[in-house]
């Protein structure tokens, strides 16, 4: 029996090691471009970035920052990406909220169906839809507004919806029942009571929305031509030119830009992780 056990506890510490060797190797993967990233905006020139045999800066040259944010208006994107941002982030979790709740906990007929219908827009590409979406907006003189990047997170989106839904099917039943009897609206129990127990699902999908909002590069490039309503996704574009890039600034501003990203997952990651650990809990 002790041989036995030896023997076993010899191939679960063989086991354990590969394992570890190989989420290390993950690791490492998914680490180096930010390193790459970090290390080319202290780099000198761009030349040197796109050295692979230097893997540190003979110099750390600090001035690339103060460079790269005064070659643009960066001030401006910044304001831009802001106010797309906040819009975008509160219709998002107010409409998915709200449509959501009425999937979840009202029933009135079809809603099945209807539930249905909703979840056949998530297998429509998204692709698929720029062209007639593009010739829409272009139709009714929204070309190089924000109107095109704002008004559609008014409607929601099927893959928050069902997420939400999801979420407030685990809340007990108990709570709408009882709020009735009171006296209490239907709005009055989305507002007052689902709401604030959905904290981390909202969290999650107000998380989702900022880092699309906030890298979406595609979207302002259709539909924002005026460099006035440039975003910082745009703007940090304009590095990168048709005969020289230069890429040393370009490596800088990403870093900044970078930062709110890392910081909103450092203070929301417990709610964020446990929304999504609890979206899915119940079908």
């Amino acid at each position: 029996m002790g041989v036995r056990k030896k023997s076993h506890r010899r191939r679960s510490a063989i086991g354990r090691f590969f394992v570890y060797l190989i989420l290390i190797m993950i690791g490492i993967s998914m680490i180096f471009p930010l390193y790459w990233m970090i290390r080319g905006a202290f780099m000198e020139t761009s030349l040197d970035v796109m050295d692979v045999e230097q893997f540190f800066p003979n110099k750390f040259d600090f001035g690339n920052f103060k460079e790269a944010f005064e070659s643009a208006p960066f001030d401006q994107y910044l304001k831009n990406t802001l106010y797309l941002l906040v819009f975008n982030v509160t219709a998002t979790v107010v409409s998915c909220s709200f449509v959501a709740f009425g999937f979840a906990r009202i029933n009135f007929r079809h809603r099945n169906k209807f539930f249905a219908i909703m979840l056949a827009c998530m297998m429509i590409p998204g692709t698929v839809m720029q062209i007639p979406q593009f010739v829409g907006w272009v139709s009714v003189g929204a070309f190089d507004t924000f109107a095109p990047l704002t008004i559609p997170s008014l409607f929601g989106s099927a893959t928050y919806i069902f997420m939400l839904r999801q979420f407030f099917m685990t809340l007990p039943k108990e709570y709408d029942e009882a709020a009735l009897l009171d006296g209490a609206s239907y709005f009055r129990i989305y507002w007052n009571i689902i709401l604030p127990l959905s904290k981390p699902a909202l969290l999650t999908i107000g998380v989702f929305t900022f880092m699309g909002v906030w890298n979406d590069f595609f979207g302002p490039l259709i539909y924002l031509a005026d460099e006035a309503n440039w975003t910082l996704a745009i703007g940090l574009s304009n590095f990168q030119g048709q005969y020289a890039s230069e890429w040393h600034l370009m490596m800088a501003a990403s870093c900044v830009l970078v930062l709110p990203l890392v910081v909103i997952y450092f203070f929301a990651q417990r709610h964020f992780i446990e929304g999504i650990a609890l979206t899915g809990v119940k079908g």
